[in-house]
């Protein structure tokens, strides 16, 4: 179930009613009058949520599934575990997202009340700047200081000795201690997820958090998404720079280094210690190994062990590029004599 400080679970529907609203069809007319009161990914559902399978590659999770309900396309409708309510459609994702937006909704601070909501929680010596909006039960821990104009949504939790700067947007977030967020950065929005239907692109609600750890900088215009149902992770220590985007998912280790400019696509995971240069970009679902580093402008479109330095695009392994730019140099070298020769 979404976290309750950040979403409003709706009235529960059954399974006939999820249906009609997606078009899908009940492979069992029997099953139609089971409740479902959630939405959940295939391992994280429960026997009251429904789910989707979008790719057989996840036939062992909907094996494993506990779901009461799933979105299923035509083809893979043997797939599903028996006793289990199934929707056949072919928009699987499009069907499970309407089925989110009809069980979920995220909380959202209204216009035209109090700047503070009378339900936030605010300990000694928080200090708030001009124009700063802070949504119902959200709760901000002694020292921290928040710049002017700043908007800190509901249920967000802000440790102590924190510092924010002004014209920031924090939602759907937990927030450690001695952590510093630059101007214009914004945490928690909803991550970039979107599913194909015939009625064109859909999005996805994300229904995750971000967890900033303690001591995290996160520079100025930075963006850090909440996750689609997991939660965004930033370890401990880990300093991003200005500009830096970091999707859904995404599972950042300790004292890593961010440069400014580099991007993250969703559910990237990245070991403690890794270093970026700026203007890197990442491929969803990569692993970066502890220690490993990204020099400045690489493609990163596979996976890269521990400790290893990867540079160019796509990044291969330092020394691959170092050779490959070697041969390049000395090839041009070699054409650009030979040209001369012949002119001679």
């Amino acid at each position: 179930m979404p976290d309750s400080r950040f979403y409003e679970t709706l009235a529960p529907a059954s399974v006939s009613e999820l249906a009609s609203l997606t078009g899908a069809e009940l492979a069992d007319a029997a099953s139609g009058s089971r409740i479902i009161t959630a939405t959940a990914p295939l391992l994280r559902a429960a026997a009251d949520a429904i789910s989707f399978l979008l790719d057989r590659k996840h036939i062992a999770d909907m094996q494993a599934t506990a779901a009461g309900a799933c979105f299923i396309a035509p083809a893979n409708a043997e797939t599903a575990p028996k006793g289990m309510a199934v929707l056949l459609t072919r928009e699987p994702q499009a069907a499970y997202a309407k089925a989110a937006g009809r069980l979920h909704r995220p909380l959202r601070h209204k216009a035209g009340g109090p700047p503070v909501h009378p339900t936030a929680e605010l300990e000694d010596g928080v200090i708030l700047g001009h124009g700063v909006v802070v949504g119902p039960g959200a709760r901000i821990g002694a020292g921290t200081e928040i710049g002017s104009c700043s908007v800190i949504g509901p249920g967000v939790c802000i440790g102590r000795d924190c510092v924010i700067g002004s014209n920031a947007v924090i939602g759907f977030a937990l927030i450690g201690d001695r952590v510093r967020i630059l101007s214009g950065a914004v945490i928690g929005e909803a991550g970039f997820g979107i599913a194909g239907s015939q009625g064109g692109a859909l999005d996805i609600p994300q229904l995750g958090r971000v967890i900033l750890q303690d001591g995290v900088t996160v520079g100025s215009c930075s963006c850090i998404d909440r996750g689609a149902w997991d939660d965004t992770v930033i370890g401990e220590n880990t300093k991003i720079d200005n500009l830096v985007q970091i999707a859904h998912n995404c599972q950042i280790g300790r004292s890593c280094v961010i440069a400014g400019l580099v991007g993250l696509a969703g559910s990237v995971t990245v070991g403690d210690g890794a270093m970026f240069g700026g203007g890197a970009g990442v491929a969803d679902h990569i692993n970066i190994g502890p220690g490993a580093r990204i020099a400045a402008a690489s493609g990163v479109m596979r996976d890269i062990p521990a400790g290893e330095t990867w540079c160019g695009a796509p990044a291969r392994p330092i020394r691959t590029f170092m050779r490959e730019t070697a041969w390049l140099t000395r090839s041009a070298a070699g054409k650009s004599e030979t040209a001369k020769d012949k002119v001679g």
